[in-house]
């Protein structure tokens, strides 16, 4: 069974002192360079918006970050303005092994957020990861990151419905914890037969 370890969004912005910081962000960054040798392929996900994209609070006249609007697509968190392309925000942390295989750069599309590493969200545009790994012959795959509640999540839950064997190393993740996501989030990943370790 050949195994990938996706290692989403451990971006400056996501990291204390970012602009979207999650808690300890960067205390995990040790543990996932230590992980990466124990697998067939590493994968990166880079969190990389233009300037003025729609799912930035800043975008919207009148709008606070973290409020919700509703978009063609659902609803959408407004986020403070982060990982804006070419930013020492949107750099990957400079701790990090990018040492990998493949770079995936997802929320470039100005129309449209994206925390899932396999689908915009929508949940119809592909990024191209799951072809990249179909090509390898990965079929099993292991997420770490940032954040646990949101990229980490999507991207779990995609990849099983995808029919990949899931697992979420908790412990090398760390959550934003926004109006209850964390739990929602462990509680759509085990039903979705991702497994939590």
């Amino acid at each position: 069974m050949t195994k990938a370890l996706i290692v989403i969004d451990v971006q400056n912005d996501f990291c204390p002192g970012g602009a979207l910081a999650v808690a300890g962000g960067d205390e995990i960054v040790g543990g996932i360079n230590a992980l990466m040798d124990d697998f067939d392929a590493v994968i990166l996900t880079q969190d990389w918006h233009p300037a003025g994209h729609s799912s930035l609070a800043s975008s919207h006249d009148g709008q606070e970050p973290m409020s919700v609007i509703e978009m063609p697509y659902g609803p959408q968190v407004l986020w403070p303005d982060h990982c804006i392309q070419g930013t020492r925000g949107s750099a990957f942390h400079s701790d990090l092994r990018v040492d990998g295989d493949l770079i995936i750069r997802k929320g470039y599309n100005p129309a449209i957020d994206s925390y899932s590493a396999f689908f915009e969200n929508d949940h119809t545009t592909p990024t191209g990861l799951e072809g990249y790994l179909r090509t390898r012959g990965i079929n099993n795959v292991t997420m770490v990151g940032l954040a646990f509640d949101f990229c980490v999540n999507y991207s779990a839950v995609d990849a099983a419905k995808l029919g990949f064997d899931v697992t979420v190393r908790q412990n090398l993740c760390r959550a934003i914890d926004f109006d209850g996501s964390l739990e929602a989030a462990k509680t759509g990943m085990a039903d979705a037969g991702v497994v939590l370790s």
